[in-house]
């Protein structure tokens, strides 16, 4: 364990354990606090489920509404005697700690969830400790690359822009030391190899094999992460390779439908608010565009984490109270709508227009950026 956190370069190197599962215990805490979930789910398998969205998820469904059994699929380091776990290790030890003592079944295994091998554990995982067939599969992978399991190929994702360089100012976010970085264009085989690894093909073996093992129950729903973003992003994020792959995911939602049809279930694409993750810490631009719109968004008391972001998702749209699914003109779910409200938009702009290295700590809330990304690796203070 270690007390004082080793950032460089947008990465934390080192973790506090025992401080990460102080903050999934505050989390689970909050979300018990609140009123039940009406109708949630009750069997849940999480792809990705050791921090972000997919451990919020997590924490929804076994704490915030009927108290769903849940199965945990993340790949993680534990510790040894030399070497901490990673962050994902001790959350997923502090998630399953607490759902046992509740009553509830929790089952987590540290495997590839890219691998077709993991999908046979999870099937004789599920049948083992008497799960229900699945009535939520939540796909919240994260990683910088892929092995297909019918090619045995590795593929590796590329953030970068299309067609043309970007130059992006980024953030050091424990210095608030601002600089340009330039990044070059992808190449064609950079942008299908990012669509390998973060688009929506993964997502589709998943759904088929759960179906056709029994595993899906009538009615199932499964709901995938996404994110759109400011025009300040576009180039670096939506209109990049990321883009690309978040694209593929979508069109991948309506396939999923459309293979579930025969049990009337759903896939969604859910696009979520900006928020401080692992992976958005090192992407240029989003650092100085996540302080600035903390700032607005806190002023305007409007601001989410991600628990806040998934509770929503569950209350208002997967699991509203008149049973609609709000969607928007290409089918998907937004829980941005706060984010991209033209006003907050509008803030935002002008304290990124007016951002310089001398005013950093006064014009955005690099502070709270700070806290949040050191939170991630147990640093909670």
């Amino acid at each position: 364990m270690s007390e004082t956190p080793k950032v460089r370069g947008g990465l934390c190197l080192n973790v506090d354990g025992e401080g990460c599962k102080q903050f999934v215990a505050r989390d689970i805490q909050r979300e018990q606090a609140k009123a039940p979930i009406v109708g949630g789910p009750k069997s849940v398998l999480v792809l990705g489920c050791s921090g972000g969205y997919g451990l919020a998820s997590r924490i929804a469904a076994a704490f915030g509404g009927p108290k769903a059994d849940t199965l945990g699929v993340s790949f993680e380091r534990a510790p040894t005697d030399r070497k901490a776990g990673s962050p994902g290790w001790y959350n997923n030890e502090a998630f399953d700690e607490a759902a046992k003592a509740a009553g509830l079944k929790a089952v987590t295994i540290s495997a590839d969830a890219f691998a077709d091998a993991t999908r046979e554990t999870v099937a004789q995982l599920a049948a083992d400790n008497g799960f229900a067939p699945f009535d939520l599969v939540v796909y919240s992978l994260a990683s910088p690359m892929r092995t297909d399991p019918k090619s045995g190929i590795t593929y590796k994702s590329a953030i970068k822009p299309i067609g043309k360089p970007h130059v992006a100012r980024t953030l050091d976010i424990m210095t608030c030391e601002m600089k340009e970085v330039a990044v070059e264009p992808a190449t064609d085989e950079e942008i299908a190899a990012t669509v390998k690894v973060m688009g929506g093909e993964d997502w589709v073996l998943w759904m088929d094999f759960l179906k056709a093992k029994g595993l899906l129950a009538k009615g199932c729903k499964t709901v995938a992460y996404s994110y759109i973003g400011p025009k300040c992003t576009q180039d670096i994020y939506r209109s990049g390779t990321l883009g690309r792959a978040k694209e593929n995911l979508e069109a991948s939602a309506k396939a999923i439908t459309d293979a579930l049809a025969d049990l009337g279930g759903v896939g969604v694409v859910s696009v979520n608010k900006a928020l401080v993750t692992r992976a958005s810490a090192v992407i240029p631009a989003m650092p100085p565009y996540i302080s600035c719109l903390f700032k607005v968004m806190k002023a305007h008391g409007l601001h989410e984490d991600c628990l806040d972001q998934i509770d929503r998702l569950f209350r208002e749209r997967l699991y509203s109270p008149d049973g609609a699914m709000p969607v928007d003109e290409a089918g998907r779910i937004r829980i941005d709508d706060w984010e991209m409200r033209p006003e907050i938009q509008a803030e935002v702009d002008a304290l990124m227009a007016a951002l310089t290295p001398e005013n950093v700590e006064a014009t955005t809330d690099i502070a709270g950026y700070r806290t949040d990304f050191l939170a991630l690796h147990g640093f909670i203070g």
